[in-house]
Parts: C-alpha cells; sequence; structure tokens
C-alpha cells in the first residue's frame, strides 16, 4: 500500500493532481482538495505524477 500525505497547509486547491489521479484527487462541491490516505501499489505512477506536478509541492507518498 502506498500512504498519501497532502500538507493542507501548503495545498492551494489548483487540482492538477486530480487530473494525474483522479480516483485518489478529487476536488469538492467548495473546490476544496478531498483525497484517500491510502492507495493500491498498481497506482504508483499516477500518484508520483500528481505529485510532480502539484504547484506547491504538497504532495507526499510512502509505501508501507
Amino acid at each position: 500500500m502506498i500512504k498519501i500525505y497532502v500538507d493542507m497547509d501548503k495545498c492551494q486547491h489548483y487540482g492538477q493532481c486530480v487530473f494525474e489521479a483522479p480516483d485518489v484527487f478529487q476536488l469538492n462541491g467548495d473546490d476544496k482538495l478531498e483525497y484517500q490516505a491510502e492507495a493500491a501499489d498498481d497506482m504508483l505512477a499516477d500518484l508520483e505524477s500528481a505529485a510532480d506536478v502539484c504547484p506547491m509541492q504538497a504532495i507526499f507518498l510512502t509505501r508501507e
């Protein structure tokens, strides 16, 4: 499993991560980021892309 953490103090809710990993990241009705705290290992490439495109570099990934 991959653990996902978004530093919400850094996140500006641009939503670039949503385009890279829509199964994990979503913008809610108020355009605020929501995300799953864990994802399957086969999502790693999409999650790394999401972290890379984040303008604020607010997404952090760890593997268990």
